[in-house]
């Protein structure tokens, strides 16, 4: 799945045009590099997202192409907030 697809089904993100323009400005790494959005996340990679000062961490658990909102929560775990 595609990364601005996973962070909004993910909801660590909420819409996919501001996962995407995240991902353009550098701010997304997967498994310890900038990444674009277009990049493959898999089970187990490590994605680091930075929200201005702060830098949210998490492993990939599941990748699925729907959930529901009580569900999103499971398909990452937080490492570091």
């Amino acid at each position: 799945m595609r990364l601005d697809k996973f962070l909004k089904v993910s909801r660590i993100i909420k819409r996919r045009t501001v996962a995407n323009e995240a991902c353009d400005g550098g701010h997304v790494s997967v498994n310890g590099k900038i990444a674009k959005a277009s990049v493959d996340v898999k089970e187990g990679d490590i994605l680091a997202v930075t929200f201005g000062q702060r830098t949210l961490t998490v492993r990939v658990l599941m990748v699925k192409e729907t959930v529901g909102k009580d569900a999103a929560g499971e398909l990452y775990e937080v490492i570091s907030q």
